[in-house]
């Protein structure tokens, strides 16, 4: 059996920004969790390139900018071309305000982009794919990696709707309603005795135009994603990974050899913002309405909560904020209004940060090491940051708290593992050559040592630490039971602070008993090597200093 697993999930019309981020860290942390439990895992990241957000960058390139494709083409091969287009994307929002008439352009260039036909589906092509390699790039940095990208205009040009539409109308899933607001529209009705063409309780599948609602397309990705349709997509290598690993697209025409399975999963989760949750809901309704009531049940909204920024963090990144705003516990982001910050500037800026302090402790380091530092050390406090709230909390994001070396942080955690090495390394120097292991020391230690030690006063806390070590297999089985992440990263701030707490009350290497010593260094040892996989389940590297 397989687990599939889809999140991250862009628009691929612009930039990523920070909401991005919480899902890619949750669903990528949720994947190692479950392939850590011995779980087979597809990753896959749903590509919605024929939506509305796409439509409405293309008419800002050819309205606004009065642009062809060769030169958005053009446009399209500057490093930044996603920073572009959130610019303009923010515009063509002020451009409908400004006179509501052309919202008609929506609609007409949606059905171009839909029937692939013309500029606007050329442009929209170009733009897709730009801003997908774009998303890719982003990711990678926070080492988030995908196996298989589905389109949203595969499922229309392989018929992958009209055969989930066929099914839906056999079954009498949903009725066209003939009169009302929804006239004309094919809706399903969402409670058993409701009139289905009732306009409040029913959902619009396909529009009185013709065209497909997101939710309608999402249960045939559903139902395929199961093994359903009987249907699947062609395959193309789209981006491949310093180690080999090929994150394939799916096409409409022809594939290429060697692509494996893909869908057919036995339980799948779908990692989508809670406010989403209305149209999760409907996309599982659709399935059992259809008869497949076990599949709907192995179908999980794995929901989460928006993010913001801090008042003080939104002025860092330049927003101004008026004054009663900046009373507020956040500051909420905004697409649309281009208002929100940048998943690469965030990047960035953490790595600058982070940079600045490892230049301070280690002047004399190599550039190269100084940036691989920093860019762990950057990394590792956004996932943690992202990771230590539970999923229905919203987030409030600040620099200086997710970066701060102090606290519930991932540098706070990094620190611990650096601190063991630190004191391995000063032992082998000590003991070197004539010793490689600590475990090799001829004063070894024994089981009636051990007790000895262990039933000390300071016994109990030993003990302590050394069960909390051992407790991160049950740690990880109960994050995966209770679909919760955030559960490993409070282990790792405890145990990284029992091992504060025991680094500064036992001066290891200063021990004079050479068995006691010994005993030390082996929960040392334990510890460490805990706390290493707990972060590593993470997606957090701890970095050899800091």
């Amino acid at each position: 059996p397989k687990t599939i697993v889809e999140h991250t999930n862009i628009n691929p019309n612009k930039a990523a920004h920070i909401g991005h981020l919480r899902n890619a860290a949750l669903g990528d942390t949720f994947v190692r969790l479950l392939r850590n439990a011995g779980e087979r895992v597809e990753v896959q990241n749903y590509l919605d390139n024929t939506g509305v957000q796409v439509a409405d960058v293309v008419i800002g390139f050819q309205h606004l900018e009065k642009k062809t494709p060769a030169d958005v083409r053009a446009l399209a091969a500057l490093p930044r071309f996603d920073y572009y287009c959130w610019d303009l994307y923010a515009r063509v929002t002020q451009y409908y305000e400004e006179d509501k008439t052309r919202e008609a352009l929506r609609g007409e260039t949606l059905k171009a982009i839909e029937a692939d036909h013309g500029p606007s589906a050329e442009i929209g092509r170009i733009v897709a794919e730009a801003i997908v390699r774009c998303h890719l790039r982003t990711m990678d940095r926070l080492g988030v990696r995908y196996d298989v990208l589905p389109r949203e205009s595969d499922i229309l040009h392989l018929k992958f709707w009209d055969a989930a539409f066929q099914m839906l109308k056999e079954r009498k899933a949903i009725q066209l309603a003939a009169s009302g607001k929804n006239a004309g529209c094919w809706v399903m009705p969402l409670s058993e005795d409701a009139d289905a063409t009732a306009d409040d309780d029913a959902k619009i599948i396909v529009r009185s135009n013709g065209t497909v609602t997101y939710v309608g397309k999402d249960i045939a990705y559903q139902m395929w994603k199961f093994g359903l349709l009987g249907k699947d997509f062609h395959y193309q290598k789209f981006h491949t990974y310093p180690d080999g690993h090929v994150a394939w697209v799916s096409a409409s025409d022809s594939g290429e050899a060697g692509a494996p399975q893909f869908g057919r999963g036995s339980r799948v989760f779908n990692v989508i913002d809670s406010r989403q949750s209305y149209l999760q809901n409907v996309v599982f309704a659709g399935l059992r309405a259809l008869g497949f009531t076990s599949q709907a049940d192995r179908s999980v909204h794995f929901a989460y909560e928006k993010v913001a920024l801090t008042p003080r963090c939104a002025a860092e990144m330049g927003y101004e904020i008026p004054p009663e705003e900046a009373k507020k516990p956040y500051v909420e982001v905004s697409g649309r209004k281009g208002l929100g910050v940048k998943a690469d500037d965030l990047l960035d800026r953490l790595e600058a940060n982070a940079r600045a302090e490892v230049d301070k402790r280690h002047p004399g380091a190599p550039d190269e090491d100084r940036s691989r530092i920093a860019h762990s050390i950057a990394i590792g406090a956004l996932r943690y940051f992202l990771l230590k709230f539970t999923r229905n909390t919203v987030i409030a994001f600040d620099f200086n708290d997710a970066l701060s070396f102090e606290g519930e942080t991932g540098p706070y955690c990094q620190y611990a593992v650096v601190r063991a090495r630190n004191i391995f390394r000063k032992f082998f120097e000590q003991y070197s050559p004539k010793v490689n292991d600590f475990r090799e020391l001829p004063d070894g230690v024994g089981l009636k040592e051990f007790q000895m030690f262990l039933d000390k006063p300071e016994g109990n806390e030993l003990w302590e630490l050394a069960l909390l070590a051992g407790s991160l297999d049950w740690q990880a089985d109960a994050a995966v039971n209770a679909q919760e992440p955030a559960f490993i990263a409070k282990y790792a701030f405890q145990l990284a602070q029992a091992f504060n707490n025991f680094y500064h009350k036992h001066h290891i290497l200063s021990e004079e008993d050479p068995a006691r010593k010994t005993f030390l260094l082996l929960l040392t040892s334990q510890v460490m090597n805990r706390l290493i996989k707990a972060l590593e389940l993470l997606g957090i590297e701890a970095p050899e200093k800091m």
